[in-house]
C-alpha cells in the first residue's frame, strides 16, 4: 500500500515543487506566491479540503488535494479531486490506483457520499486509470465553471 501523509504547514517546502510541476505539465500559470496563497489554507487545517503526500513524508513521489462540498442530489458532504499528481520518474508502477483505492473507502467512512473529478479529455491514460478505480461519466452532465477573480 502506497503511504499516504495529510500534508502540514511544514510540508509546504515539499509540495510546492509539485504543484507547480504539474501545473507547468498542465499549461496552468501559476507563481509561488499564487501556491503558497492556495494552498496554505489547506495545511493549515481548513474543514474545505485536504492535501495528501504520497509516499514517504520526508521526500514524497506525489500529492493529491481533495476539496469538499455539499450535494444534495448524493445525500450530503461530496468531494472533488482537485489535483493529483505523481512524479513521471515513478508513474506507471500502480501508485496512482493504491492511492485511490486506498483513499475512497476511507473518504467514505468519514462521511462523503461522492467523490469527482476533472481530467483532460485527451489524457487517455489518466481516464483508464480513473475509470478502473471507479469513476464514470455522468449522461447529461457537464462540468461548466465561471472564475470569479
Amino acid at each position: 500500500m502506497t503511504a499516504l501523509h495529510i500534508a502540514s504547514i511544514e510540508d509546504l517546502p515539499r509540495l510546492l515543487p509539485m504543484v507547480a510541476a504539474y501545473h507547468a505539465e498542465e499549461g496552468i500559470q501559476s507563481d509561488e506566491a499564487h501556491l503558497t496563497a492556495a494552498l496554505t489554507p489547506l495545511l493549515e487545517g481548513t474543514p474545505l479540503g485536504v492535501a495528501y503526500l504520497i509516499g514517504p513524508r520526508r521526500s514524497p513521489v506525489g500529492y493529491i488535494v481533495i476539496s469538499f462540498g455539499y450535494s444534495v442530489e448524493l445525500g450530503g458532504i461530496d468531494g472533488v479531486i482537485d489535483e493529483f499528481w505523481i512524479r513521471p520518474p515513478v508513474r506507471g508502477r500502480g501508485m496512482g490506483m493504491d492511492v485511490l483505492l486506498g483513499l475512497v473507502p476511507a473518504l467514505a467512512q468519514h462521511g462523503l457520499c461522492g467523490l469527482s473529478l476533472e481530467v483532460d479529455r485527451e489524457n487517455t491514460r489518466a481516464q483508464r486509470l480513473y475509470t478502473r478505480a471507479g469513476f464514470r461519466l455522468r449522461d447529461k452532465y457537464s462540468l461548466m465553471t465561471r472564475v470569479l477573480r
